[in-house]
């Protein structure tokens, strides 16, 4: 069914959906249900039996809870999910979940994941990153998954600071900003991480918030059905070495102002009813928001978002509206387009050899092989 709603005044009491403006595709047609009149689970059933252990006031917190009361939505058997993380605070999520897991190495977990959905088509595979393991140690890791679109889901939790090893500036840390490593300030550009995901021809790119469950929600539902990489970048709060960094997008009677709801075949519009503003095109092409007064409905340069549009251009500029002061921050799902993925390729390719050989190779064609024209002798 397509994802439809408000996205102002919400609250977390509601159970309404939330309007995205897209439709479900399907990302989990190999991935085995579960068995006709079995009980329905619950969060309680996806929690594990270890103590949670992160700071105090920690997003990490919010965003475990919503995963856990999301994942009995998808109607999947647990041994037929995984979650793949790599070093940081956040990569402790695996241990908290009721699910197979693997708590892998730094930086390198969209790799892993890949081989896993290459050879395990019958898996839910999902990756858990940071801000610093996914976009410093694993850049390379991360964009190749994306640009191969493996079918899998990377949730980025950023909270631009590197906290598990105790406040050093990240990749996504603002200029200037001064921690332990930058005493003086950091003289870095920041990566945006969906401007860097648009530009490795992500198939599914979406922006979420710790706190919004209800978005949150949302946003995974479509990216958990998404056939090929889905990336959701989570703004996570660090209360310790990082606190407030999102407090102008969290602050109510700032939100409306501020953040920006991308639904699909929707004028991009902000601010509350009596303020608002919508997004238009300059003869040079850049974007800026006026009044909505100053413009007549339906007018050409009236931006219109197109998650489903081929070329990223549109949508990599709505990713450029966020910068570190937070006035205009883009939240949903920024693409969704399909591609072939990288696993159902190999997967066809060693079916297609299998079957031009007349089956699966057995010890004689090994030892053909090691004895074959393609091997030496090391004295």
């Amino acid at each position: 069914m397509p994802l439809t709603t408000e996205t102002t005044n919400r609250t977390e009491s509601t159970s309404e959906p939330i309007a995205l403006g897209m439709p479900l595709p399907h990302g989990l047609s190999s991935i085995p249900k579960l068995d006709a009149g079995q009980s329905a689970p619950t969060r309680k059933d996806y929690a594990s039996d270890q103590e949670v252990r992160w700071c105090p006031g920690c997003g990490d917190y919010i965003i475990l809870n919503t995963v856990q009361s999301f994942l009995p939505e998808l109607g999947l058997k647990k041994e037929n999910i995984v979650f793949v993380s790599g070093i940081g605070c956040s990569s402790r999520f695996p241990y908290y979940l009721d699910t197979f897991g693997m708590h892998s190495i730094h930086g390198r977990a969209p790799a892993i994941a890949t081989g896993l959905a290459t050879a395990r088509p019958d898996l839910s595979v999902w990756v858990v990153t940071g801000d610093g393991d996914a976009l410093s140690i694993g850049g390379n890791h991360l964009i190749h998954a994306l640009r191969r679109n493996v079918n899998l889901t990377i949730l980025l939790f950023n909270n631009r600071i590197y906290g598990l090893t105790k406040g050093q500036y990240s990749p996504t840390s603002e200029t200037g900003k001064i921690t332990k490593s930058t005493p003086a300030g950091s003289v870095d550009t920041p990566f945006n991480p969906v401007s860097l995901a648009l530009g490795a021809e992500a198939t599914f790119v979406a922006r979420s918030l710790d706190n919004d469950r209800r978005h949150l929600s949302e946003i995974l539902r479509a990216a958990a059905a998404h056939r090929g990489t889905a990336l959701v970048e989570i703004y996570q709060n660090c209360p310790i070495f990082n606190d407030g960094a999102f407090d102008a997008i969290k602050d109510r009677d700032q939100q409306q102002a501020r953040l920006v709801h991308l639904v699909h075949g929707e004028p991009v519009r902000v601010g509350a009813a009596d303020a608002r503003h919508v997004l238009v095109r300059a003869a040079d092409g850049s974007m800026h928001f006026v009044p909505d007064a100053e413009v007549a409905d339906g007018a050409e340069e009236i931006v219109v978002h197109d998650a489903h549009a081929a070329d990223p251009g549109q949508q990599f500029a709505l990713s450029r509206l966020d910068g570190i002061a937070m006035t205009h921050v883009p939240m949903g799902i920024f693409r969704q387009v399909e591609r072939p993925t990288y696993d159902d390729g190999v997967r066809a390719q060693i079916d297609a050899a299998v079957a031009t050989a007349g089956g699966p190779a057995g010890d004689a064609d090994l030892s053909a092989l090691l004895a074959g024209r393609d091997t030496w002798t090391v004295e």
